[in-house]
């Protein structure tokens, strides 16, 4: 008889970071049942997104591609590109899956059914907090209450359907991110509603709690001293229309990370549902289950208040967890770098087909090899050893224009090329990760550094050419 093949579920939550959940380190967030996650399989230490903005990196992680390769390159509403992506959900239809998306797609304004999947749901762009309307295989309902509570109570039906083949299930919540509109070129107006909201239940939750300040969390000018890049950008921001912005989303505040925290435990909650589902139909154990967020996100470390575009760890880390004991053992920690563009190739894998050509990223399951340790395994023979990091200026913000990269990080170093600012690299950004794991201490101009900063000039100038296939 034919190995039984896993049921398989990503769970994709908006703008959190690598630290927000309570097993990821948060001093005082409490997600037992996402922890459970962490506890029952593996959490990964440094998990990454290679684009940190929502729409390539969504992309990223159906295609398994840089979004050099995808083209989905910022939050600009690419409608028709998004229909034509080259999703992994495709060929797990035509390895006997029935497959689904629940929530936020965010590639292209427009929440009508993407190819792949045979079960949709979904909303226009960042959808609403409070009484969404929501795209239900192409027919529009208007649903009343709380998002989050309501995607939790359509992922939950979702599984309990009865089925004759596998599932394949990408759910994506709008939690943490708050209400706003997006316009066509991907700027963000806040709604009347207005920033984070909620549910009526958690509001005093965490009152007075407060979120340690780190080392990184510094002036703007004491940032442009280190990151001359960065000068004319943080002056852009004091602008009016932008000061509008950051005061409706409470930025940098420790409101907001109350704020934040509070919204998790309704996603927390529908975390719990989703095991006591699972459980309850004996499927638990046979269902390969990946959490993670989709960008990072910026308490005020570098200066850079709401922001989660740029390449420093708090932008491009990735809260990253795996569940599935028969090849993930409990407790496992590990620190080998991983993208978000591996998710398509191990669910391929798992699938029993054989990732394309296309696909950039790379199974996750040598990690998994029986018998593996839980502890840090640090980065193994044949893992990678760097991985590409880019971004293309956008008008989502007003100081965002002009600040285009692309980055290299390797297990102890980053290096941030500022492709259109200042001539040459005089703007460029260097770090030893390892002595330097704020990113204080530029060493773009150190003459002791400058071998260093010679290997990794050639390293991204091979990653690019990898990222983009040419």
């Amino acid at each position: 008889m034919p190995a039984r093949k896993p049921n398989l579920l990503v769970i994709l939550i908006d703008d959190l970071r690598y630290d927000e959940f309570g097993a990821g380190g948060h001093p005082y967030m409490k997600t037992p049942n996402i922890d459970r996650l962490a506890h029952e399989g593996a959490l990964f230490e440094r998990a990454f997104h290679t684009t940190p903005i929502c729409s390539p990196n969504r992309a990223s992680i159906v295609t398994g591609q840089y979004a050099s390769r995808h083209g989905i390159i910022d939050n600009v509403a690419r409608d028709a590109m998004s229909h034509r992506l080259p999703n992994y959900h495709l060929e797990l239809q035509r390895l006997g899956y029935e497959t689904a998306h629940i929530g936020k797609w965010h590639m292209g304004n427009d929440g009508m059914p993407r190819p792949g999947y045979d079960y949709w749901i979904s909303y226009d762009g960042h959808g609403k907090l409070m009484d969404p309307r929501l795209n239900h295989d192409g027919v529009h309902v208007q649903h009343n209450g709380y998002i989050t509570d309501i995607m939790n109570g359509l992922a939950v039906d979702y599984l309990e359907r009865k089925r004759t083949k596998p599932f394949s299930l990408f759910f994506a919540h709008k939690a943490v991110h708050p209400d706003a509109e997006q316009a066509a070129d991907g700027t963000l107006r806040i709604t009347a509603q207005g920033g984070y909201i909620v549910a009526d239940r958690h509001r005093d939750l965490y009152r007075d709690a407060v979120f340690p300040r780190k080392p990184n969390m510094l002036s703007a000018l004491e940032v442009v001293r280190h990151k001359p890049a960065w000068a004319e950008c943080l002056a852009l921001r004091s602008g009016e229309s932008s000061q509008q912005v950051l005061a409706a989303l409470q930025s940098g505040t420790q409101e907001e990370i109350r704020l934040r925290a509070r919204m998790m435990a309704a996603v927390d909650e529908g975390m719990g549902a989703i095991f006591d589902t699972l459980e309850r139909q004996g499927e638990l154990d046979n269902t390969f289950i990946v959490f993670l967020g989709d960008n990072g996100f910026f308490f005020g470390e570098h200066a850079l208040l709401p922001e989660r575009r740029f390449a420093y760890e708090e932008g491009i880390r990735s809260p990253f967890l795996v569940r599935y004991p028969s090849r993930v053992r409990a407790g496992t920690r590990l620190s080998d770098l991983v993208i978000c563009q591996d998710i398509a190739p191990t669910m391929i894998s798992l699938a029993g087909g054989k990732p394309g050509p296309q696909i950039q990223g790379r199974s996750l399951l040598p990690l998994f090899a029986r018998g593996a340790k839980p502890a840090r395994t640090g980065s193994r023979a044949g893992w990678r050893k760097s991985f590409l990091i880019e971004y293309w200026a956008e008008q989502a913000m007003p100081w965002l224009v002009g600040m285009t990269y692309k980055a290299v990080r390797t297990d102890r170093w980053k290096y941030i090329h500022w492709i259109n600012r200042g001539r040459a690299c005089e703007l460029d950004e260097l770090y030893d990760l390892e002595h330097d794991p704020y990113e204080l201490d530029n060493l773009n101009r150190s003459r002791a550094a400058a071998p260093m900063r010679e290997r990794l000039r050639r390293e991204l100038g091979k990653l690019i050419v990898e990222a983009t296939g040419l």
